[in-house]
């Protein structure tokens, strides 16, 4: 379905989807990398596995999570390709250089650790939410995280919440042995961000029919699409 997506479709659609997308992936490393200045708190299980390989390893969160995101998308053409494509190599390749920007920029508050941090982990929060309901909404594809866990669901018969699950756990025994930063906000992530995430990808998927023309075949058969991939 999404080898063909953009079959027909206008140049202006193409440009709107697209742009949706990069803002999202801006926003979205913006977003953890506020997170990250407050990981004494928490982080969602992946940020903490990119920051554990980081400490322990060497070579820059941003890396690992290019590295970590390349190797699920070989993972995932390898049991099954039908959630991998162009967004998701978008997706990989340019939100940890994005991430390690923002970080280099240092314009970013350190932590207090006083009650404002969790403001700022909220603001970051919030910031990725907006993120990924912007490149969600663009329809350029599921990004490697969100695609490896839908080939898992599709290939062992879970539901999809339930490979999330899974997998996620995983991640954090990962991470725990590693030392990452696994702390109380790191259990609530997914239960801070879904909320957020589902509003910001209605209101976006909505804009961007507003902006959009409809496609020729569209226009024949009168009927629009919201072109939102699975997520």
């Amino acid at each position: 379905m999404q080898k063909n997506y953009f079959k027909n479709d206008t140049l202006r659609n193409w440009i709107i989807r697209y742009g949706f997308f990069l803002m999202g992936i801006i926003c979205f490393g913006l977003g953890i990398a506020i997170s990250i200045k407050v990981k004494h708190l928490g982080l969602h299980p992946w940020d903490v596995l990119n920051v554990a390989f980081s400490q322990h390893f060497g070579l820059s969160i941003g890396t690992w999570s290019v590295l970590v995101g390349i190797a699920l998308i070989v993972i995932s053409l390898v049991i099954g390709s039908k959630y991998v494509s162009i967004g998701t190599f978008l997706n990989a390749l340019l939100i940890g250089p994005i991430l390690d920007f923002f970080l280099w920029l240092d314009i970013l508050p350190e932590a207090s650790h006083t009650w404002i941090d969790y403001l700022w982990l909220l603001a970051g929060i919030v910031i990725v939410g907006i993120g990924g309901g912007l490149y969600v909404a663009g329809g350029i594809g599921a990004g490697p995280r969100d695609g490896f866990m839908l080939t898992i669901s599709d290939r062992t018969g879970l539901s999809v919440s339930k490979a999330r699950i899974i997998v996620e756990c995983v991640v954090l025994v990962i991470c725990f042995l590693l030392g990452g930063p696994v702390f109380i906000v790191t259990f609530l992530y997914t239960f801070i961000l879904s909320p957020i995430f589902q509003l910001c990808l209605k209101v976006f998927v909505h804009l961007r029919k507003v902006l959009s023309k409809p496609t020729p075949s569209e226009a024949t058969a009168g009927q629009p699409s919201t072109g939102t991939p699975l997520r």
